[in-house]
């Protein structure tokens, strides 16, 4: 499960659209920065973090303020909503219907048993992006918001021994694709297809916790 990610603002390479939008990548920067670097966390029902995904509702990508797990009749879900298993779009790929990109420079895990934080990262910090499914959803006072759930695989297995399972990757030449394709099993199946293009470039080291403080500036 991925509960916890990084979003560092000093990132170089822009791997999140083939052709990346200077204001997408600005807007990336200057979310991050304001937000010194913290660790993006699932947002609380009391504390309202928001944190930035890719969407595409019209012709061009665009930067939007979402709530990472599901909103259910004014409150958040009462069942595991941060992630969706990449088996279950596949059963059921009316849940895709609404598709976003999650951009991060790592994410955590803790091993178990030894309950030992890794740190995942594409090269040693890239941008890259995670896929994600959304959906809309209200609160109690009747505020709306995009609500995402981040897209998991099992784990090749160089990572297994750490984690079994992890985000679907989703590489800036499927960005678009991933973002604009009809719904169907199709996209889902072709996604995992071109994750998997990424292992490899997949790094993971250990941590004493999953803040993000230590590596930044």
């Amino acid at each position: 499960m991925c509960a916890s990610y990084g979003l560092d603002p000093r990132f170089t390479d822009a791997e999140l659209l083939a052709a990346a939008d200077d204001a997408v990548l600005e807007g990336l920067r200057v979310w991050a920065e304001e937000n010194a670097g913290e660790t993006l966390r699932p947002t609380g029902k009391n504390l309202r973090n928001l944190n930035p995904i890719i969407v595409q509702p019209e012709t061009a990508p665009t930067l939007e303020p979402a709530w990472w797990g599901y909103l259910v009749n004014g409150e958040p879900a009462r069942f595991p909503s941060i992630n969706t298993r990449s088996e279950r779009l596949q059963d059921r790929p009316g849940s895709a219907k609404s598709r976003a990109i999650v951009p991060a420079t790592s994410w955590f895990e803790m091993q178990k048993p030894s309950r030992q934080w890794h740190e995942f990262l594409v090269d040693d910090g890239a941008l890259f992006g995670m896929a994600a499914v959304t959906q809309r959803g209200r609160t109690a006072d009747v505020a709306w918001f995009t609500c995402y759930s981040i897209v998991m695989r099992p784990a090749p297995e160089h990572l297994a021994g750490v984690h079994d399972r992890m985000p679907v990757l989703v590489p800036a030449s499927f960005a678009g694709e991933w973002l604009t394709a009809d719904t169907g099993r199709e996209v889902v199946d072709e996604a995992l297809l071109a994750a998997a293009d990424l292992d490899d470039r997949v790094q993971v080291k250990p941590r004493n916790d999953d803040k993000r403080a230590e590596r930044l500036f």
